[in-house]
């Protein structure tokens, strides 16, 4: 039999709805035909989230290394220190250095091949701030991990995928940070990104303007015909399908987005704001440019609801899941190679 996926699923921030979803999803059994599911987080924690959830008929393997993982189970690494303390719906420093533990001991395994590929759980991106996360985000810091100078936060949706541009940075700082270079390269990972991990041959990208009405010519912003445009028509160039600048109510008000493979958004709440309208509840964030795959849910820790069963667990299945596929796809893709030379 083949050997299945080693999936491995950091738990986040252990006071919001990280534990919920996990347990919500491993208690579906089908999932284990897909993958071996390995947690990394600590069992005390999970016994608190499926006590406070009140869900009885849910275990999980205690393991010391992912290797002795049983493909027929989900398992789960211990990563912190039992004297852990939990507080549902509230952040604090202490639940930003369990997610930090987590983070670490899983990219550890990740780098010795000891799983395949991550799925990371909502951290909440103040608290986790310490030494050796000094970053904006999990994107940030795994690009950085791996050496990567480049990276593209993609979403991805049953029928959208929206890149961005310029990531974690004030908005103040947007129309600063964008230049052709970065846009090109953008679109250059996007594409490549594209073919190698979604199998799509040719890919239609359509990229965002930055101002109101793509500044109407010039009159209230000049970035479109300086920045903009000219990026475009760099990629085309390169033999890269992206088309635009568009206005991006425009473009997804009238569905103009169905058209495209994808979309390249200038700056976060520019692409991730529709994308969460239309893909909240299934959409996956994967993380685009690394010699590994990582996803995670696209929704944050919402403390609001933590404790109240009432996550959904959709968007943790589907980012296990578009990991699975991704992993799929490479392997495919890299066979395909060797037979070819």
């Amino acid at each position: 039999m083949e050997n299945l996926i080693r999936v491995g699923i950091t738990h986040g921030d252990i006071n919001g709805i990280g534990y919920e979803v996990i347990i919500k999803t491993l208690l579906d059994a089908r999932l284990l035909a897909v993958c071996t599911p390995i947690v990394y987080g600590s069992t005390k924690v999970m016994a608190y989230h499926r006590k406070a959830l009140n869900i009885d008929n849910f275990s999980l393997s205690n393991i010391q290394e992912a290797k002795e993982a049983n493909p027929k189970r989900a398992s789960i690494i211990n990563c912190v220190d039992d004297s852990i303390r939990v507080e549902l719906g509230r952040p604090s420093k202490m639940a930003g250095e369990a997610a930090f533990m987590a983070l670490e001991k899983s990219v550890q395994d990740l780098m010795e091949h000891q799983i395949d590929v991550l799925v990371t759980g909502p951290i909440n991106k103040y608290t986790i701030q310490q030494e050796g996360f000094e970053f904006p985000g999990h994107t940030e810091y795994l690009q950085t991990k791996f050496d990567e100078p480049e990276s593209l936060m993609l979403m991805v949706g049953p029928n959208l995928k929206v890149g961005i541009v310029t990531g974690h940075i004030p908005l103040v700082d947007v129309p600063g940070s964008l230049n052709q270079e970065l846009i090109l390269n953008k679109l250059r990972l996007m594409n490549r990104t594209l073919k190698t991990d979604f199998n799509i041959r040719k890919p239609k990208i359509a990229v965002l303007g930055l101002n109101p009405h793509m500044g109407d010519k010039g009159l209230i912003g000049k970035e479109e015909i300086d920045i903009i445009e000219p990026s475009i028509n760099l990629a085309r160039e390169e033999d890269i399908l992206a088309l635009g600048p568009f206005s991006a109510d425009g473009l997804f008000g009238s569905s103009a987005y169905t058209h495209f493979d994808a979309v390249l958004a200038m700056y976060h709440d520019q692409g991730l704001g529709p994308f969460k309208a239309l893909s909240f509840d299934a959409g996956v964030n994967y993380t685009a440019g690394l010699p590994i795959i990582r996803t995670s849910p696209a929704h944050g820790t919402a403390y609001e609801i933590t404790g109240e069963n009432k996550a959904s667990p959709e968007s943790l299945r589907q980012a296990i899941y578009l990991a699975c596929d991704t992993y799929k796809i490479r392997k495919a893709n890299r066979e395909l190679e060797r037979n070819s030379i």
